[in-house]
């Protein structure tokens, strides 16, 4: 029977499949979007924590280490919707499911333990995939090298998350990491694009009432869940539930966006056999794990 925190875990990733259609539903370039939806969570955490009366104050080393996790979120959400700008939400969200691999690579070396002989086939399976998904739509390469990359930043933040889950709340994770984000994205538009400043206070108001709706709703709320479930599931684990996002992000994509999404059947058989492989993986571990925990 599937228990309230796994409820909980799926609303969470069906939450995160909307944000790719966010990034096609919001007309502006990828920075503009990273930039309000960092500020609007922060202000929306923010009022939440003044508004319940909770302690926010973290050491500086904790706040430090917080900032810099942030900055990689910050770059995680740019990548993921520059992926979806340059090509669309399908390529965006199918290459995310690569963060099951990075994160069994990941784990490793920063819990220093052996990588596992199904973590190699789960390597050489989920390349191969990612391989097919290039060559089947080339025209989407430089979609799916930023997909690649936001996989990668998915997995390394969620990873350093982990670390500080027993040290500092949710609410205070997830604020002073959007803090973090949104000083990164400010760092690049001044050092590398000074010119996205101009769109990000021409957004128009279409545009920004869906910014606030991700800011709050899919950003803030999604963000501090997120974390608070690290209280209940490994790093492994949730980014093995995370790798259904892009099975929900495609279908509600298609649905919205019609033939824009429509991929060759390459495409959706790479998808699907990736996605499978994860989740066979997390299965077969976790029977293992149990058996283990059963003998001793």
């Amino acid at each position: 029977m599937i228990s309230k925190v796994q409820l909980r875990l799926q609303f969470l990733v069906l939450l995160w499949g909307f944000t790719g259609v966010f990034g096609k539903l919001i007309t502006v370039a990828a920075l503009p979007i990273v930039w309000y939806r960092l500020l609007i969570a922060a202000i929306a955490i923010f009022i939440y924590i003044r508004f319940k009366k909770l302690d926010a104050r973290v050491t500086t080393k904790q706040m430090l280490y917080l900032f810099g996790i942030g900055a990689i979120i910050g770059l995680h959400w740019f990548t993921f919707y520059q992926s979806i700008k340059v090509s669309n939400v399908a390529i965006a969200l199918s290459t995310l499911s690569m963060g099951a691999l990075f994160t069994s690579v990941l784990e490793p070396i920063f819990f220093k333990r052996k990588i596992k002989i199904l973590e190699i086939v789960l390597a050489l399976i989920v390349s191969f995939c990612v391989v097919m998904i290039f060559r089947a739509s080339p025209e989407y390469k430089l979609g799916v090298i930023y997909g690649v990359i936001c996989s990668f930043l998915s997995a390394l933040f969620s990873v350093l998350n982990s670390k500080l889950k027993d040290d500092v709340s949710p609410t205070n994770m997830t604020f002073y990491e959007m803090i973090g984000g949104f000083i990164m994205i400010n760092l690049i538009l001044i050092f590398f694009q000074p010119a996205g400043f101009v769109e990000i206070f021409n957004v128009g108001w279409s545009n920004f009432g869906w910014l606030v709706i991700l800011g709050v709703f899919f950003t803030a709320f999604a963000q501090v869940e997120f974390v608070n479930l690290y209280q209940y599931f490994s790093s492994y684990t949730i980014l093995l539930n995370v790798n259904m996002e892009p099975v929900y992000g495609i279908i509600l994509a298609s649905i919205m966006f019609g033939e824009s999404e429509k991929m060759t059947p390459i495409f959706y058989i790479a998808t699907g056999v990736m996605i499978l492989s994860i989740i066979v993986n997390g299965l077969v571990k976790n029977r293992f794990s149990s058996k283990k925990t059963t003998a001793i």
